[in-house]
């Protein structure tokens, strides 16, 4: 008697029909669609900072990395007029994509380095473009080194049309470009001539260039400057640009200390809540050798400011993780969103019911947007089932665990499911149960479904044996 009762109550402890469980994050460093650190592989010259990298190497090793940055001129992709030079990006770029990541570009027309003399093609000068000679830190020199152009000659304008749209026909839409910088206007592609002519230029010389690229790339993330601003052209510009869609960058974080370590935050204000705002520091190893850099907390803090999605690597990559390792663990946790399931029970009656509770811990919204789903599977890890919920999207999560949301569902068991045990796994991603975002949980089973335990579809209900 006493043993029928044991083998009774061992049944029902098997049996297990509810299945209630709180997650718990396990800090790794996330790859996601719209967020992450960005590699500058080109930095306004084919040598810094990923160049000397070996053809195998993409710093794998870089929690968090997700973009491989290609900012280089515009002469180096067209040495002559309608002759391409692609390879020059294809090379590095295919190296990152085939290992699920992305690229982003920013294609200048004015660099002061003695090796960039003509970023602008030299055959656009000769094609009748107005330009001026300039010395850094000088300005215009009638003897200097360097070509820049004037950024409204019409001569310049209908050849920078030209070479965005080669660029275009290969990038524009295609889902392996997480962005592009509007680079053509300034030193650097920075908007501003504060290290190169001195010239200043009008609102109305940001516009044409914003249009320009908005013509031919109607389909890819635009980044503005928030130098866009500067030279007394106000916020108008900014303004433009946030009308027309594009999102924020600031190139000048650490650039200068004293309180003074970034200075746009509140222009990122309106963008943020649904555009994944940029941020570049300043080089690394300048930045530390002026003393500027201390403990690069304010890179951090930075991030926190902006509410920012990306962040990026503007050193050498190695020896920037080996100086800034916990920094950069730091920032791995709040930079771009990061989803968390706070709770989540589950019961197995005449229908699943799914009671479960998420909320973002990042600075930024998941803009890329998505669907928690639960996902069964059987001792073989075949998928047994699939419930979606497509009455949330995570993207109404606000930043910060401002206000987790709380979900009671209950889902109609598919026809081909049996009775049985199976494993349970939780996801986030499409309508259809496609996970497309990774969660900070162990127990993924390579395609971005996380395993938080079992439960037993018992028969009765929705299930029946076969």
């Amino acid at each position: 008697m006493r043993l029928a009762f044991l083998i009774a109550v061992l049944g029902c402890a098997s049996a297990q029909t509810r299945l209630a469980v709180q997650p718990k994050d396990n800090g790794k460093a996330l790859v996601n669609p719209g967020m992450g650190w960005v590699l500058h592989y080109y930095d306004n010259s084919l040598r810094p900072y990923g160049y000397r990298l070996a053809a195998w190497d993409t710093v794998e090793d870089f929690p968090g990395l997700s973009v491989v940055y290609l900012r280089l001129a515009w002469s180096y992709l067209e040495p002559e007029e309608g002759k391409f030079n692609w390879s020059v990006v294809d090379t590095p770029a295919r190296r990152w994509i085939s290992r699920g990541k992305q690229v982003a570009f920013r294609f200048t027309c004015s660099e002061s380095g003695r090796d960039q003399a003509y970023a602008t093609p030299r055959w656009v000068e000769k094609a009748g473009a107005k330009g001026y000679r300039f010395t850094p830190g000088k300005g215009v020199d009638s003897n200097g080194a360097n070509w820049e152009p004037d950024f409204d000659d019409p001569v310049f304008l209908s050849k920078l049309d030209h070479f965005l749209a080669a660029a275009a026909a290969r990038y524009d839409g295609n889902p392996e470009v997480a962005f592009l910088d509007v680079g053509s206007l300034g030193v650097w592609g920075e908007g501003h001539t504060f290290s190169s002519t001195r010239k200043p230029y009008t609102a109305g010389t940001v516009k044409r260039h914003i249009d320009l690229h908005l013509k031919h790339f109607p389909h890819t993330l635009l980044a503005a400057n928030d130098d866009f601003a500067s030279q007394g052209r106000g916020q108008e510009t900014i303004a433009y640009a946030l009308e027309k869609g594009l999102t924020l960058r600031d190139d000048s974080i650490l650039v200068q200390g004293g309180g003074k370590e970034y200075l746009s935050a509140e222009m990122a204000q309106p963008f943020w809540p649904k555009l994944p705002v940029v941020l570049e520091s300043e080089h690394y190893g300048g930045s530390k050798q002026r003393g500027v850099w201390g403990d690069g907390l304010k890179y951090l803090e930075a991030v926190e400011k902006y509410h920012a999605s990306y962040a990026s690597i503007h050193w050498y990559p190695r020896e920037f993780l080996a100086e800034n390792r916990d920094l950069v663990e730091r920032m791995n946790q709040k930079l771009g969103y990061r989803l968390q399931l706070v709770e989540a029970t589950l019961e197995a009656g005449q229908k699943l019911g799914v009671n479960w509770t998420w909320w973002n811990v990042g600075v930024a919204p998941a803009l890329p947007g998505g669907h928690p789903a639960v996902t069964l599977k059987d001792d073989r890890d075949g998928i047994a089932a699939v419930f979606v919920d497509e009455g949330f999207d995570v993207r109404s999560l606000p930043p910060e665990s401002a206000k987790p949301a709380t979900r009671a569902l209950e889902f109609a068991y598919p026809p081909s499911l049996e009775p049985g045990r199976y494993s349970v796994f939780v996801s986030v991603g499409t309508r259809t149960g496609t996970a497309r975002i990774a969660l900070p949980y162990p127990a993924e089973d390579g395609q971005r479904r996380y395993k938080i335990g079992t439960i037993e579809i018992e028969e009765g209900g929705g299930v029946r044996s076969r």
